[in-house]
């Protein structure tokens, strides 16, 4: 979502990993037990970076997006109203608890990985891959739901996660456009959006708001890129790699590499991984890198001002409306 359009394996999982601020993934799907047990916000990531070469840095744009925090506090009234909706058509789910399965960063543009990785202890034990515990925030809802369940909550079918073997691959069930859900359940006719919709209509959650946020961001990457300073960091940051026998024009191609034979956290993936840090640390790269785009993103700020106010106060009123939902 944030960050230079590739469609590797590698950027999947970065854009994966970055789109968990903005896109409102503050719980996963989970079974009964873990659905009773208390938050534990001792798991929750830091708000601001506190450790590798990102650590203290956060973006302009951030600001305008909300915190984990205040985003487990709209998921949990979502959550709330969304179950009661589903009663109203004779269905008891036990929908995932935010802020449950935290994801792998808080802040919600993933400065973390944004000019790829950047914690060194991390890669030490991951390389470019993540401990499966920090990836449960990735599972779709709808996945541990019912067919009827999932047309209820969002009103559309319920995707297929994986086509049966030799089953010919329709569009609307394997990725692509959804299939509509049917109109009515129990003789009661569904909300456009199913429960889901009906819930963020309740609280007035306006999703181009973090859509325009997000765009914003994406521009003040891609500005950024070919700016002088960045450029030059990127050479010498290339230059570095070549001494170290590897051969990568920028981050996103060395994480590629990483995943190129698995799951990014193999032996070769790690040595990859260290080295890719230690030259961001030598050339500075993040440090010039962040410096450059926090100017753009000033820029665009002021650019949009008006319309950015709007956001902040929008998203105060969804935070507060949230709060009164019991």
């Amino acid at each position: 979502m944030h960050v230079l359009r590739r469609t590797t394996v590698a950027t999947t999982v970065m854009l994966a990993a970055i789109s968990l601020g903005a896109c409102s993934s503050s719980g996963s799907a989970s079974g009964p037990a873990e659905d009773k047990a208390p938050v534990d916000r001792a798991n929750w990531p830091a708000e601001v970076p506190t450790s590798g070469l990102v650590k203290g840095l956060e973006l302009p744009l951030e600001s305008y997006l909300p915190s984990y925090a205040d985003q487990v506090v709209v998921d949990t009234a979502l959550r709330t109203l969304q179950t009661r909706c589903m009663s109203e058509y004779g269905l008891t789910v036990d929908l995932p608890r935010p802020g449950a399965n935290p994801p792998p960063y808080s802040n919600a543009l993933s400065i973390e990985r944004r000019y790829g990785i950047s914690d060194r202890a991390q890669a030490q034990k991951y390389g470019y891959g993540l401990p499966k515990e920090l990836t449960r925030s990735l599972e779709p809802v709808e996945k541990g739901l019912s067919g009827v369940e999932v047309e209820v909550l969002t009103g559309q079918k319920k995707p297929e996660f994986a086509p049966p073997k030799g089953a010919k691959v329709s569009v609307g069930r394997f990725g692509g456009v959804p299939e509509p859900a049917r109109a009515e359940y129990n003789g009661k006719k569904l909300h456009e959006g199913g429960c889901a919709g009906w819930s963020k209509r309740r609280l007035k959650v306006n999703e181009g708001d973090a859509g325009f946020v997000s765009h914003l961001a994406s521009t003040s990457l891609s500005e950024s890129r070919p700016l002088k300073p960045v450029e030059k960091a990127l050479k010498s940051w290339s230059a570095c790699m070549k001494g170290k026998g590897r051969k990568a024009a920028d981050p996103y191609r060395a994480m590629e590499q990483g995943y190129a034979d698995g799951d990014g956290t193999t032996k070769n993936a790690i040595e990859l991984a260290l080295d890719d840090i230690d030259c961001k640390e030598q050339t500075r790269l993040i440090e010039v890198w962040f410096k450059e785009e926090s100017a753009v993103q000033k820029r665009l700020i002021e650019e949009n001002k008006d319309r950015l106010a709007a956001v902040k106060k929008r998203m105060g009123e969804v935070l507060a409306a949230a709060r009164a939902v019991k």
